[in-house]
């Protein structure tokens, strides 16, 4: 099994996992201010990934240009991985490739402390995606411990592109954000994910 077989019953089964859904789980992320190469990328392809609705086009026109924003802002001192392989536990199914990883070291040759794991979900559903996404960010909680560099939160993504929900891992408990942040307000999700960056111990391996 690789990540995107993991279904959000099976990874509860497998891996023990409580999950609790939580209205505004991350009301105290302020939207920000996005760069004006931010705005119009999203203003020029945006429309044109909708209108197409594939999963190739979502990613490359509307989902990296937002999570570089990110990296942007954090004046890249972390590092984005996109497509990357990232085997951690074979025999727990932990393998294959992650859409998005997040990691605190800036550098792009090796995976490091990775804190965030940004999905794209297959067929605009962002439920199916629910799977998949907690299964990498299991494997980046253990990859962490195995590295020494244990992380006490992992945070997780998942897309459509135009709708965003995020979730957050600690110990055995996944927690769900049941409130949605959508493209038109691309400084809310961005704010978000700069808020994860600094609530999971930001800095502290470079």
């Amino acid at each position: 099994m690789a990540y995107n077989a993991f279904t959000l019953n099976e990874v509860k089964r497998q891996f023990g996992l409580q999950i609790h859904e939580q209205e505004a789980l991350f009301a105290d992320a302020s939207s920000v201010e996005v760069s004006p190469w931010l705005q119009e990328t999203l203003r020029e392809f945006a429309p044109l990934a909708l209108a197409m609705s594939t999963e190739k086009a979502r990613s490359e026109m509307i989902i990296a240009p937002i999570l570089l924003e990110v990296r942007r802002q954090k004046h890249e001192t972390i590092s984005l991985f996109s497509g990357m392989e990232f085997t951690v536990d074979a025999a727990q199914g932990l393998v294959g490739f992650c859409d998005y990883l997040f990691s605190l070291s800036p550098t792009h040759f090796t995976i490091e402390a990775p804190v965030i794991a940004v999905v794209e979900a297959k067929n605009e559903n962002l439920r199916g995606g629910m799977g998949q996404c907690i299964a990498e960010m299991v494997a980046a909680k253990l990859f962490n411990e195995q590295q020494g560099k244990p992380l006490q939160t992992i945070y997780g993504a998942v897309t459509t592109g135009s709708n965003w929900r995020f979730l957050r891992l600690q110990n055995s408990d996944v927690h769900i954000d049941l409130t949605e942040r959508y493209l038109d307000q691309p400084g809310a999700i961005v704010g978000v994910l700069l808020w994860m960056m600094e609530h999971t111990g930001y800095g502290s391996y470079e």
